[in-house]
């Protein structure tokens, strides 16, 4: 029998080669989807948070979460989705940011929720491609829900802006 922390070690490196299926250059570790994994009684445990509650991703990655741990053989365990706490994006790893970023993908710009839409005035988001702050939000949803759109009013591209979500 494989030893407790050798086993959970070998768990997180099989978590960390999970791609997220909506951006694929980034693990469920990277985005901090992986909560917690632990052994108890000879049974390897691993909670996952989805990004949002409602994420329609979420039982994609649980199921590539089953099958990535059945390919590396460690039986037995079991995944269970826990919403509670909520996922943040205080929990992206500082690795996700950057990989989200050379991705074209702007990552979250704080840490915390922006108000500044409550008082009409515009987030300023640098662009993940030429760098330029002088960028405007086409809408407050991109490609996926966890996102907002926005384009570059320098290098005139379109990207994806990670939102806080806190």
């Amino acid at each position: 029998m494989v030893a407790t922390e050798t086993r959970i070690q070998q768990a997180w490196h099989v978590l960390n080669a999970v791609e997220d299926p909506e951006i694929p250059v980034v693990s469920i570790v990277d985005l901090g989807i992986v909560r917690q994994v632990f052994v108890q009684e000879n049974s390897l445990y691993v909670h996952i948070t989805p990004t949002y509650s409602g994420c329609p991703a979420t039982q994609v990655i649980e199921d590539m979460v089953i099958d990535a741990l059945n390919a590396a053989n460690m039986q037995p365990f079991q995944v269970k989705t826990v919403l509670s706490p909520a996922w943040s994006t205080n929990f992206l790893t500082d690795e996700g940011k950057q990989k989200l970023e050379a991705y074209g993908i702007a990552p979250p710009a704080e840490d915390s929720v922006d108000k500044l839409a409550l008082m009409g005035e515009e987030k300023q988001i640098a662009c993940p491609l030429c760098k330029s702050t002088d960028t405007k939000m086409v809408s407050q949803f991109g490609s996926t829900p966890c996102k907002a759109h926005f384009k570059c009013n320098d290098c005139l591209e379109p990207f994806d802006y990670f939102k806080c979500l806190v």
